[in-house]
């Protein structure tokens, strides 16, 4: 397999929309198209943690989403809630659900896709199934709707690998839509979000839900 075409970056532009702030977490809505972290290229530098340090001066990474995928990302306010909310991702105490569109109808209602992955190391950043050396990777998937042609998914990620909900939905014949990565049809974005978390507050351990809503075209009829 080829390496993808690395595309020209143009960010959008625009505020970071803030879901929730307090004195220990800053929960925003990532847009499609930013990266959650710097690259190594200067052209590179504009990403959502700059954006969130410049209006929340010590906003401490947690987690990150892909470049292409948009949704609920969570900021710590201090060294001790990063440590705290690491620890739950780390346990996997944290429970994230994502809307996709993939190609095709999926008959099925619901099921589970566990298939180990690793780096595709002559082809990075792409990811592919090994049963040699991959590390476990489990997503659970229900059907929300069907479509035309396209089937919309709730996909719940059981374990956090690089791109494991991508890899995944390639593997059972079904894409997600706007996936320049993984053959998915074409489309102005990756139909990919992440919906809602789930955490315990740092301070006092309470369950929290955030949720950011879907753009347009993962909205369910």
């Amino acid at each position: 397999m080829q390496p993808p075409i690395q595309q020209a970056y143009h960010p959008p532009k625009g505020p970071v929309r803030v879901i929730h702030q307090d004195g220990t977490l800053l929960v925003v809505d990532k847009p499609t198209g930013l990266l959650s972290v710097p690259g190594k290229a200067k052209e590179l530098s504009d990403c959502l943690l700059a954006r969130v340090e410049r209006e929340s001066p010590g906003a401490l990474l947690v987690h990150r989403l892909d470049m292409d995928t948009s949704g609920v990302m969570v900021f710590a306010q201090s060294k001790a809630a990063q440590r705290h909310l690491g620890l739950q991702f780390e346990r996997r105490h944290i429970e994230k659900q994502y809307l996709a569109e993939v190609d095709g109808i999926v008959r099925e209602d619901r099921g589970e896709i566990a298939l180990p992955l690793i780096a595709d190391w002559p082809n990075r950043p792409l990811q592919k199934v090994c049963f040699e050396t991959g590390k476990p990777a489990l997503t659970a998937w229900e059907v929300l709707e069907r479509r035309a042609q396209t089937t919309v998914l709730a996909l719940y990620p059981h374990t956090g690998r690089s791109h494991q909900l991508r890899v995944h939905c390639k593997e059972i014949s079904r894409p997600i839509v706007g996936d320049r990565f993984y053959g998915g049809p074409p489309a102005e974005r990756l139909m990919l979000h992440a919906y809602t978390l789930t955490l315990r507050h740092p301070e006092g351990g309470a369950p929290h839900t955030f949720t950011a809503p879907p753009p347009k075209a993962l909205d369910l009829g």
